[in-house]
């Protein structure tokens, strides 16, 4: 392979390194004054459309919301609608039934004509696909709220399950956190029925094929299976009895889940640290009549309103905010393009970090009560959620940085990370265990994202972590951390990306973790990874991943590289050796002749994902760090004329 692979000339170093010092310039000047990163996190149109709708449910739209804000997203809105009509889930993608209804709901809310060419395409696009009433379980949830179908449109969840006991099959603790923060509020709403303020009195009729009213079939089985079969039985039982729960206890489950709630509000960042969870919050106290200068509602609302982007001529609202993700990555990359552990700005990151280090027992210790706390969450503060993805990342970087404060801190995290190992040797990402499957077969979850089982992009990220650590394939948690991923590897040789779009990104975090622990490249599962990646290089030399590969009859579709899927494919051939291989050198020249815009290379293509087939996440950072990170790991391995990666990631 040597002989084939193109030679770098001194000409060829000189301007990479240059390329390299100054896009580190900019990923260091982008550090905040505190020492940490932080960069846009954008989503679909659900959630600006969710935001302007919650200003109307609740009345608040001020002259200064009404004639600024309001039309800055508006704008966005109108920005981002598909060709085909409606609103996709991602850049690019296909039409999406609840995008497009919130979207078009939001924009009329707004003040859009609906003979406006814009809002008749969609409304043509949203009847063409059968109308609102095909929307899913959560937009139902809202349009009955606002009064636009009927409450039997929704799956029942009575609020009553907050009573029901830790051993029964539906539990709190038996779904992800993302879930429990979003139901335990939502399911206050579902009880007390409230209906928007809407002042405008907006409507939307003409989203709907029939009269809601009319319609007699509103919910499906969500697997196709026997099981799902059977518990739409079950909601028809549920429904039928639900009227008539005694008021004493309905009064002691919706106090239950308040309860559970104000317990997780997390200050201005929020419940959860989600937007969904967030306004639900808010949503289910204002529905129960707290004060407007109540405390809780008063910091629940001002955590909503923090996750805003607001710019000169357009504006929108954040799924969540990502610094603690953004600043152990963009530490990594910075710390690989000026090759050094130690400096000012690292130690400004580590300080930040540190003061971030979660030190309480949140609500993955129902399923270990015995595990001491430790670790990072995503977000400014989320401190009862936690997650081993952004543990594994952060401490992967405090331990490179080499700086002795972090010693207490690293011992904490892996200690933490060993006990969240699940018993099939994975990890997810908030909870141990999290993979009562059966739960996926409810009509509430069509949505098909209830649960938080291991993954092996997560898993490959804590095996690095502790591989960097010091532990060896002998240790038991290692050893069968390697054996969960080879049972994970898929038929293509690829492994599947739950975080990350897609294939490419989950091999890279798979590559990775194998190459700290040790595992020799040249073993037939790792050399089949690394052929599937020179297979799906294509023709400019990068790589890319279309967000519809999350439906396997569509798994191998591409429409364009991407720079930052073209730096995990370079980085993962890179942990497999292969800094010699021609494919390595193209994916170079793609990244290097790809047009930047400052600190980042252009791309509009959303990357990530938050639940597959359903939300699809654009990390604006994702365009700095990664880059900048696989240009100077290609120039340190070819100076060194090195064929092995030093570190975890």
């Amino acid at each position: 392979m040597d002989s084939l692979a193109p030679r770098p000339t001194t000409e060829d170093m000189s301007a990479l390194d240059a390329l390299i010092g100054v896009q580190a310039e900019r990923l260091a000047a982008a550090q905040r004054a505190d020492g940490h990163w932080v960069f846009e996190l954008e989503a679909d149109a659900t959630i600006p459309a969710e935001y302007i709708l919650y200003r109307h449910f609740l009345g608040e739209i001020d002259d200064a919301y009404a004639r600024t804000l309001e039309p800055k997203i508006a704008v966005y809105l109108r920005r981002i609608q598909g060709a085909h009509g409606g609103w996709p889930l991602f850049h690019g993608g296909d039409f999406d039934m609840s995008a497009s209804v919130k979207a078009y709901f939001a924009l009329k809310m707004a003040g859009d004509d609906i003979g406006a060419p814009h809002m008749h395409r969609a409304r043509s696009a949203i009847l063409a696909h059968g109308g609102a009433a095909h929307s899913n379980v959560f937009t139902r949830s809202l349009l009955a709220l606002w009064g636009e179908v009927p409450w039997r449109a929704v799956p029942a969840m009575p609020v009553e399950l907050m009573l029901l006991p830790r051993w029964f099959p539906f539990h709190l603790s038996k779904v992800s956190y993302w879930s429990r923060t979003v139901i335990a509020p939502l399911i206050v709403l579902m009880a007390l029925k409230p209906r928007a303020k809407n002042p405008r009195g907006v409507r939307i009729p003409e989203l709907f094929a029939e009269p809601p009213e009319t319609v007699r079939v509103w919910h499906s089985n969500p697997t196709g299976k026997f099981a799902g079969t059977m518990l739409l039985l079950m909601d028809k039982i549920l429904r039928s009895v639900e009227n008539r729960m005694p008021k004493r206890r309905r009064a002691r489950a919706i106090a239950r889940a308040m309860q559970f709630t104000e317990e997780r509000l997390n200050g201005v960042d929020g419940i959860g640290g989600i937007f969904p969870a967030m306004v639900n919050a808010v949503l289910a106290m204002e529905a129960l009549g707290y004060a407007k200068d109540d405390p809780r509602l008063v910091t629940a609302k001002q955590a909503v309103e923090g996750l805003l982007i607001v710019k000169d001529d357009e504006a929108y609202c954040q799924p969540c905010s990502s610094p603690v993700w953004d600043t152990g990555l963009a530490a990594h990359a910075l710390m690989e393009a000026r090759n050094e552990r130690e400096s000012p700005a690292m130690q400004k990151a580590a300080d930040w970090l540190l003061e971030r280090e979660i030190k309480v027992k949140g609500d993955w210790s129902w399923q270990a009560p015995n595990l001491a706390p430790g670790g990072w969450a995503f977000q400014y503060r989320n401190d009862h959620y936690p997650d081993v993805d952004d543990t594994a990342v952060v401490a992967l970087a405090l331990d490179r940085m080499n700086d002795p404060r972090a010693q207490g801190a690293l011992k904490r995290s892996e200690a933490w990370i060993l006990g969240m190992q699940s018993k099939n040797g994975g990890w997810g990402s908030f909870d141990i265990n999290n993979d009562k499957y059966y739960l996926n077969h409810i009509p509430f979850a069509d949505h098909g994202a209830l649960l938080d089982p291991p993954s092996a992009d997560v898993s490959g990220r804590c095996l690095a972590m502790l591989a960097q650590l010091g532990h060896k394939k002998d240790h038991p948690a290692v050893a069968r951390a390697i054996a969960y991923l080879k049972r994970e590897q898929e038929a293509d040789g690829s492994w599947f990306g739950r975080w990350g779009t897609n294939y490419v990104y989950g091999t890279w975090s798979v590559l990775t973790a194998l190459n700290a622990v040790g595992e020799d490249p040249q073993q037939p599962y790792i050399q089949k990874a690394v052929e599937w990646l020179r297979s799906r290089q294509l023709a400019d030399g990068g790589w890319g991943e279309d967000g519809a590969t999350y439906w396997q009859e569509r798994r191998a579709m591409a429409k364009e590289s991407t720079p930052s899927q073209t730096a995990w494919g370079l980085l993962a051939l890179m942990a497999a050796g292969e800094i010699d291989d021609p494919a390595v050198a193209r994916g170079v020249d793609y990244l290097v002749k790809a047009p930047r815009e400052g600190l980042r290379w252009k791309e509009e293509w959303y990357t990530a994902v938050g639940f597959p087939r359903v939300f699809y996440l654009r990390y604006h950072g994702y365009a700095a760090y990664f880059p900048l990170w696989a240009l100077a790991r290609y120039r340190n391995l070819k100076r060194r004329n090195a064929a092995t990666v030093a570190w975890g990631l």
